[in-house]
Formats: structure tokens, sequence, C-alpha cells
């Protein structure tokens, strides 16, 4: 069983507004489960605009902590940007598998968030009808579909794509920030200052956008 699970944020930084998860069993996704919570810093604008949950939905709803270990119970987690998800939820006693990379791995050259691929791929999925895009459960249901799709079309076990998740992989395209949607390698020639501010001043940067700004800058 390989269990898929998403969060919301109050922001890139963290505070999780929402959790959610579904199975994979035997090539079909079952057991969906969400939960609302209180997070511990206000809700920023921005955030609240893409998943358009609000303050006063979650004033009264349980922390993160008392919600999450009914998420326990699974040898393996799945989300899409795995990195991101590990970071915002409380320690989970499973190892974890990214989705992103291993569509880098399988489908090179291609766009990578969980829509673009959800689009090219015309991945078949049912998803929620009363949520949308950027809700835990319904970008849980469209990371369960492209998984399937990845186990379709490779011959991986989950110890592979455990393995394939660990290994730091140059990132292309710039995913936050005054550059969204840049290629890294465009913004190295064209602002390596930036890049340089980046790896002294972000602590969060992931492992790969940190080796990935580090390979760039070095080949100048």
């Amino acid at each position: 069983m390989l269990r898929v699970i998403d969060t919301e944020t109050c922001g890139l930084q963290g505070g999780v507004v929402e959790v959610a998860s579904v199975d994979i069993e035997d090539g079909r996704i079952v057991n969906p489960m969400s939960d609302l919570v209180r997070p511990d810093r206000p809700i920023s604008h921005q955030a609240m605009a893409i998943h358009k949950i609000t303050e006063a939905m979650v004033a009264d709803k349980p922390w993160i902590e008392d919600v999450i270990p009914r998420y326990h119970g699974s040898p393996y987690y799945v989300a899409h940007n795995a990195s991101f998800d590990q970071r915002m939820l409380p320690e989970m006693p499973g190892q974890w598998i990214c989705t992103v990379k291993l569509a880098r791995r399988l489908w090179p050259g291609i766009k990578y968030s969980n829509m673009a691929l959800y689009k090219s791929l015309k991945l078949d999925v049912k998803t929620p009808a009363e949520l949308h895009h950027h809700r835990a459960l319904f970008d849980c249901y469209i990371t369960a579909a492209l998984l399937i799709r990845i186990m379709d079309e490779s011959d991986w076990t989950p110890e592979d794509m455990v393995t394939i998740t660990g290994r730091p992989a140059l990132i292309s395209t710039m995913m936050f920030g005054k550059y969204r949607g840049k290629k890294i390698a465009e913004i190295a020639e064209d602002d390596p200052a930036y890049l340089r501010w980046m790896l002294k001043n972000i602590k969060e940067l992931t492992p790969d956008l940190r080796m990935t700004l580090k390979h760039y800058l070095d080949a100048q």
C-alpha cells in the first residue's frame, strides 16, 4: 500500500491549514481522508487566493499534531514535491516518494507541476466534485493517478522510487520569486547575483534547488 499525502499551507514558510491523503491498493485509489487544520501563523493573502481556505474556516480546527496520527500506517508516503510536504508535517513513520523526481526521470523535458502533468499525460481520474485544484484532497487524487501511470510505464518497485527520491536532481525552471517560470540556466547567465543571494539568504531551499543553483553558478 502506498499513501499519497498533500498539504495546503499559510505560505512557503509553512503553517499547515489542510492535510489529506488517499491510498493506492492494487492500482486503485481508495480510502480518502482530509482535515482542515488550525495553523500556527496567519494565512498569507497569496496563499489564501490560491487554496481559498480562510482564517474563519480553520479557527476552531485541531492542530496538525492532533490530526496527523490518523494518517500514519503506511510504509510509504507519496507527494508531489515531497520535500515540501515532508518538511510541513510532523515526522511520519514511513519512507517518502516524490512524484516530481520520478516524472523528471521518466519523462525528461516537459513541465512537472501537478496540473501540467495531469493535462499532458491525459490522466484519467475522478476528483472530488466539491473541491478544486490546490485543495489537498483534490491534489491527492491527481498525484495518485500520476503515480499509477508512473508505475504502469516503469518497472520501479517502491524501494526503487525511494532511491530515486533520495538522489539530488537538477531543476530546470524556477518555481517561485521574481523569475518564476524562467529557466535557471538563463537566470545564471542574466542575473547570477540573484542566485547567489538565494543561496546565502533562503535557508528553506530544497537540496535539489540548492544543488541546481550551485551547478549553474559554478559553470559561469
